[in-house]
């Protein structure tokens, strides 16, 4: 069954050039022009994907990343005119797993959609548990809580907790990181990695500005608390 792509963008020739050459992939693909039309079709049928512009006309890129986010772990990629690194961290702390910024090539986004699309499945469903400090995973459902209270982690986080939590009390090197949960993306980097380390404390952490669980190491990496 063809992977559903969800395109949210209001420029006609950008969001019918995505949707042909995802197409051409073998990808299933549905437009929505605005935010709110967006919502309702991620609502309505959950994608696989989502590729989201966020300077969109009445409800922004932003607050449907938020909103999708806090709703289901759906891999984001967002589309945005702006290169500022600010621009790129605030998405990424909101919620998306990934970048793309325009003008770019299609061949480019193809290959980030195949990206998060594979780092969303890496978790294969058994019958395990893995816990730490307080923090627990149950694989098989794919179920996250912290002092038994459920959290909600996107495909990226999901991949970041479970390495760690794997590795209790082991150092992993950023480069380490980077090349596990991101693969071969050249387009990764260390700073990329730290913004989800930051929010990923945001999350399982009593007090994110003094982590207890996700230690960092200076220099090298980072680890779980044994």
């Amino acid at each position: 069954m063809s992977k559903r792509i969800l395109v949210i963008e209001d420029d006609p020739a950008i969001a019918d050039g995505l949707a042909y050459a995802l197409e051409r992939e073998g990808y299933a693909v549905e437009v929505a022009r605005d935010g709110e039309a967006g919502l309702a079709a991620a609502r309505a049928r959950v994608p696989d994907a989502v590729l989201l512009d966020l300077m969109l006309p009445g409800v922004s890129g932003w607050a449907v990343c938020r909103a999708l986010r806090q709703e289901s772990g759906v891999p984001i990629l967002m589309l945005t005119a702006r290169g500022e690194e600010e621009d790129r961290v605030r998405g990424l702390e909101i919620g998306a797993d990934d970048y793309v910024t325009k003008p770019f090539s299609t061949r480019e986004v193809i290959a980030r959609i195949g990206a998060v699309l594979r780092r969303a499945g890496t978790v294969e469903a058994g019958d395990e548990r893995l816990s730490g400090a307080g923090v627990s995973l149950d694989i098989s459902r794919r179920e996250a809580a912290v002092d038994g209270v459920p959290v909600s982690l996107s495909p990226k986080e999901w991949s970041l907790l479970e390495l760690l939590l794997r590795n209790k009390g082991r150092v992993l090197t950023r480069d380490l990181l980077l090349e596990r949960i991101w693969g071969e993306d050249q387009y990764m980097d260390r700073g990329t990695l730290d913004v989800h380390i930051r929010w990923l404390r945001q999350k399982i952490e009593r007090d994110p500005a003094q982590p207890e669980r996700i230690l960092t190491v200076r220099g090298v990496g980072y680890k779980f608390a044994a």
